[in-house]
């Protein structure tokens, strides 16, 4: 059975009447009939009683009818699924970040509003130790990622602004320099670092501060570095939105003296992504940035 016949069939059912049916589809009376015709030999009944004054529906058109609206129904549906999976507002996006996408509302401000944009599209989100994002763009186990630049990637990704920050120094609350309102990287020079993920503003302040860092345990995510702060392993240089959201016993944050250290959140995706959902929502962040 084909669709066409199913709509015809539905149109002769729902009128009871050949010719007024038939003008409905826009084809000849005796066209409609041999359809008809056609689709009782084919299933081995008669969907209609007829006579020269009147047609009904036979019990077996009934059941026809009522399958014949539900199939009509499906094939809408699939035609309007693909159609919205075509315009990127069905699927799913796999999209990678680190904790501080969260801290600094990055996350928040750029898929709250496509997830009401296109409830259709499912967003799945991983908090990623920066070193593997590169490699899961590359490979596919990501369509998108919010990263901290400076960072390598391989040829085809791309990045795009999305957030921008100053770095501040983290130290315990009983460190001399605690009492300062802002610290000369100079002053620093006899600490020992905790390093995050992004050692950029580590080692920048040891630049300006004439000195070679002494460096202490990587610890990883920005959580973990405070903490190692805050049991007084040594002092940290992280991006100031921890100051306002990462609130923690034993730990102060300051500014440093001068010329602030960018920090900035990055969008990194591939540069000729296919996938129509994530294409949606890279347009839809990178036309947020640039309002």
């Amino acid at each position: 059975m084909e669709l066409r016949q199913y709509r015809y069939f539905i149109a002769v059912a729902e009128q009871l009447h050949f010719a007024r049916a038939a003008e409905l589809l826009g084809i000849t009376p005796p066209s409609l009939t041999r359809q008809i015709q056609d689709m009782e030999r084919e299933l081995g009944v008669s969907l209609f009683h007829r006579t020269k004054r009147s047609v009904a529906l036979s019990a077996a058109g009934e059941v026809l009818l009522t399958e014949a609206r539900l199939a009509l129904l499906q094939c809408d549906r699939a035609e309007e699924r693909v159609r919205r999976a075509g315009r990127g507002e069905s699927g799913r996006i796999e999209i990678g970040y680190v904790a501080s996408a969260a801290y600094c509302s990055v996350l928040q401000t750029y898929l709250a509003r496509f997830r009401l944009d296109m409830p259709g599209v499912e967003l799945r989100l991983h908090e990623l130790s920066m070193e593997r994002i590169p490699t899961m763009l590359d490979d596919g186990g990501l369509d998108l990622a919010f990263v901290r630049p400076p960072l390598d990637f391989p040829d085809g990704i791309d990045t795009v602004t999305v957030h921008r920050d100053h770095f501040v120094v983290v130290l315990p609350d009983a460190h001399p320099l605690a009492k300062l309102a802002s610290i000369p990287a100079a002053r620093l020079r006899h600490d020992t670092f905790i390093l995050p993920e992004q050692d950029y503003g580590t080692h920048e302040v040891s630049r300006r501060g004439d000195f070679m860092p002494r460096l202490g345990p990587r610890a990883g995510g920005l959580v973990a570095v405070v903490t190692q702060v805050s049991l007084g392993v040594g002092v940290a240089i992280v991006p100031r939105v921890l100051a306002e959201c990462l609130h923690m016993p034993k730990v102060v944050y300051r500014e440093l003296n001068g010329e602030p250290i960018p920090s900035e959140l990055a969008l990194a995706y591939r540069r000729h992504e296919k996938a129509p959902a994530a294409m949606a929502l890279i347009r839809h962040i990178r036309r947020s940035v640039h309002q």
